[in-house]
């Protein structure tokens, strides 16, 4: 942290791991898939179906978002299902929907 005045700034190394995840974001799949892990635990062939890629591609996308930390997977059988690992993807989705929405 860096105080200026009464601000108080994040350091650039912080801001440095905020863009990264935020570049992770930032393509058109992986918000959908965010949107779509908000409301409800998915398998990847249920993702790929409503970002209308195939699977291929929707495990890359997930893997991606899982290796920021920002998912969390869990198997049922001979499906894995995914969630959200990070609870301050709701209000990103929820600006995104904001601003963005119909």
């Amino acid at each position: 942290m860096i105080e200026l005045g009464k601000l108080t700034l994040l350091s650039f190394e912080t801001l440095e791991h905020a863009a990264e995840c935020l570049r992770t974001i930032a393509h058109p799949h992986r918000l959908r898939i965010i949107q779509i892990l908000l409301r409800e635990n998915c398998s990847v062939g249920e993702l790929a179906k409503a970002c209308e890629i195939p699977s291929h591609m929707a495990s890359e996308h997930l893997r991606l978002l899982k290796d920021r930390g920002l998912l969390t997977s869990q198997r049922d059988g001979r499906k894995i299902f995914y969630s959200i690992n990070e609870p301050a993807l709701s209000s990103i989705m929820g600006c995104v929907e904001k601003r963005f929405g119909c």
